[in-house]
């Protein structure tokens, strides 16, 4: 038996002067970083990494009309990877710390 759970959609953000902006450029900013990591690695791609290039164009694209468009669905890329790796990157520093101060 093939059983099938629906999430529910998240719920809509406030919206607020500047939103829009920022959005937009968390929305681009995110595949053209990938894009500019991908051009960057000196192997060669070939079709792959043309594929993967194309993929971040539309990415950008659609996640620029939603930001754009539907603001008050947008949720903030930077926001939900940035809390983790600030998460590690505080964990990383108290290991040293402990480190540190029992060596």
């Amino acid at each position: 038996m093939w059983v099938i759970f629906a999430r529910a959609p998240p719920p809509d953000v406030q919206v607020w002067p500047g939103r829009r902006v920022l959005a937009f450029v968390d929305a681009v900013v995110w595949p053209a970083a990938w894009a500019t990591w991908l051009l960057g690695l000196s192997a060669p791609l070939g079709l792959a990494g043309q594929c993967a290039l194309a993929w971040c164009g539309v990415a950008a694209l659609r996640r620029a009309a939603r930001a754009v468009g539907e603001n008050h669905r947008y949720h903030f890329t930077t926001w939900r990877w940035g809390r983790w790796l600030a998460f590690a990157l505080l964990f990383g520093y108290g290991l040293k710390l402990a480190a540190l101060l029992s060596g």
